[in-house]
């Protein structure tokens, strides 16, 4: 039943993006995207991607708040960096480590980091969960204790919302299911 409600899902989402796609909504637009939207789904499918643990509502309000907040407060701050007068600021490569268990959620982490301007995740190492990010203006000891927070605060609403200890359950553990 839940397999039957995703499916439906994806459809009604690529169908709502097809018809804004062509900007009127009208029963030809619906029809052409939910033909589009099934050939889609049949002749490009995703891969299965194990999800463990459980969504916890209020974390990820969380998250979404101080995402936001991230998001207004670096959009600021790249624009007086873009206007003030004096010197470039300096750019750097910094590297965090996340203790981010599935792959589901590291990818939400650093899709979050690449949304937020002036950090750009540029490489992922995987089996380490070390992520390598550039980071503008990172000239000072405090602006690289910034993003460390920043990477720590992230991680820990991120475990928060999806990767509970307590409702941890690995997929890989199910060989013999």
């Amino acid at each position: 039943m839940r397999w039957l409600l995703l499916r439906a899902w994806i459809l009604c989402w690529l169908m709502l993006v097809w018809v804004l796609l062509w900007g009127s909504l009208s029963a030809a637009n619906i029809i052409a995207g939910l033909a589009v939207a099934v050939v889609i789904t049949v002749l490009l499918p995703l891969p299965a991607v194990p999800v463990e643990g459980r969504v916890h509502l209020l974390s990820l309000a969380r998250l979404a708040v101080q995402v936001a907040v991230w998001l207004v407060m670096s959009s600021f701050q790249m624009a007086w960096l873009a206007v003030r007068p004096g010197r470039l600021p300096v750019n750097a490569v910094l590297r965090a480590h996340l203790a981010i268990k599935s792959d589901l959620v590291l990818a939400l982490g650093v899709n979050i980091m690449n949304l937020t301007p002036g950090t750009i995740v540029l490489e992922i190492d995987q089996a380490r969960r070390l992520i390598y990010v550039h980071v503008v203006d990172a000239g000072s000891d405090k602006a690289i204790e910034r993003f460390h927070n920043q990477i720590t605060t992230l991680e820990r609403l991120l475990v928060a919302a999806f990767e509970r200890e307590s409702d941890w359950r690995p997929v890989a553990n199910k060989e013999g299911a």
